[in-house]
């Protein structure tokens, strides 16, 4: 008789860890290709430098430290691509080989790999390089698009570039190569949702509480706050990550609540106008708190009396 011990809980899916991430390499091409149509080779070398960098750096850690290579899963693929995403084209190669190192091992693979890791890998990648250079990571520059030439220094909208609310939904506007083009991001969305690799719980209810507190705040009008800045990006694909998001539904509300807010706050009285890489990650530390207190129903558990 074969009999198999393993740990609860004991779902069988279809789905797996590589089919997930090929959904989302394909809901981020929309972005991807706006972001290089707008800024030219830089930023299409910089987002072929992100994906094989991550590649590269997790191959060699789990060959160095003799662990199953598991590049084959697409995490470092989509942890890459999105590092990349969320850095500005003007951005020098070595930035996002770096940026990418910091992702893959410090924030991914010392915890224990893809499913181990407590932080979103590229948000920490951005955070540090933002941190360690931070000129070079505010080096906006408008698309070539708009200008015809290569690159023309500039602010962003949420640093006074004025801009039309077309502008800003078609992406004419400077910014980090993913996050300019909401049009291309919210196709990315929908295309998650049909194939529900996530639900609109996060990203809805993220970007709805950012505006709502925008209004109350005074800080700009809804949809100014919507279309500027990396709202969109963060809320669709880095939010809604599944390791660093909370299991329940009322423990992703609470999440997705919670990143408004501290975008809200940041963007109001921070040093920096854009607040979502860090109010992402704050809320991922905050997460296995949220889960600890925001508990699924224990299987076989009696209602209640009325």
């Amino acid at each position: 008789m074969d009999l198999r011990i393993s740990n609860a809980p004991h779902i069988r899916c279809k789905e797996s860890t590589r089919t997930l991430m090929l959904d989302v390499l394909i809901a981020l091409m929309p972005t991807t290709i706006m972001g290089v149509y707008y800024f030219g080779l830089n930023a299409a070398m910089l987002v072929a430098l992100g994906v094989v960098s991550a590649v590269l750096a997790e191959y060699l850690y789990q060959k160095i430290t003799k662990q199953a290579v598991r590049v084959g899963d697409l995490s470092a693929v989509v942890t890459g691509l999105l590092l990349a995403l969320n850095l500005p084209s003007s951005a020098p190669w070595w930035l996002v080989v770096v940026g990418s190192f910091i992702a893959i091992v410090l924030a991914k693979q010392i915890f224990g790999g893809i499913g181990d890791n407590f932080l979103n890998p590229a948000l920490v990648g951005r955070a540090v390089l933002l941190t360690s250079w931070p000129v070079k990571m505010t080096a906006w520059v408008l698309p070539t698009y708009c200008t015809g030439v290569d690159a023309v220094s500039t602010a962003t909208v949420l640093r006074g570039y004025p801009a039309s609310y077309m502008d800003m939904f078609l992406g004419n506007i400077p910014g980090t190569i993913g996050e300019v083009c909401k049009a291309a991001i919210l196709l990315g969305l929908l295309y998650l949702l049909i194939r529900r690799v996530i639900s609109w719980r996060i990203p809805v209810v993220y970007m709805g509480a950012a505006v709502i507190l925008a209004l109350i705040f005074g800080l700009t009008n809804p949809l100014s706050t919507l279309l500027s800045g990396g709202l969109m990006l963060g809320a669709v694909f880095m939010a809604t990550d599944y390791t660093t998001s909370p299991m329940t539904k009322m423990g992703q509300y609470i999440f997705a609540v919670g990143c408004g807010i501290i975008t809200v706050v940041i963007r109001k009285w921070g040093g920096y106008p854009e607040g979502v890489s860090y109010s992402i990650l704050l809320m991922n530390i905050a997460t296995p708190l949220i889960d600890k207190y925001v508990k699924l129903k224990t299987y076989g558990e009696v209602k209640a009396d009325a």
